[in-house]
């Protein structure tokens, strides 16, 4: 009869290493308190950072909009000028 070996499964630690308990079962409630706080501090935080960002994208769309109206005020102004002057060309000149 052939004799069988058994074998420690592939995973087992050496010998001497403890596994660490799961992260949750080892903090006591003003940890867990101190870590929301923490948690709560940096979500402000990087929420001032992307409210800080969009308000300099604002103001920097409403910079370009701004200039567009200039260029475009002046552009209608010219516009303006030449039609009259068009009309003045075309239109029938009385003398009386």
């Amino acid at each position: 009869m052939p004799t069988y070996q058994i074998r420690a499964p592939a995973t087992a630690l050496p010998q001497g290493v403890v596994m660490a308990a799961s992260p949750g079962s080892l903090h006591s409630p003003q940890q867990l308190a101190e870590e929301a706080t923490r948690k709560r501090e940096l979500r402000l935080m990087k929420n001032r950072e992307a409210a800080k960002e969009c308000r300099r994208r604002k103001k920097e769309y409403v910079k370009c909009l701004e200039s567009r109206v200039a260029v475009l005020e002046v552009q209608n102004k010219k516009l303006i000028e030449e039609l009259e002057t068009l009309k003045d060309i075309c239109s029938p000149k009385t003398d009386v």
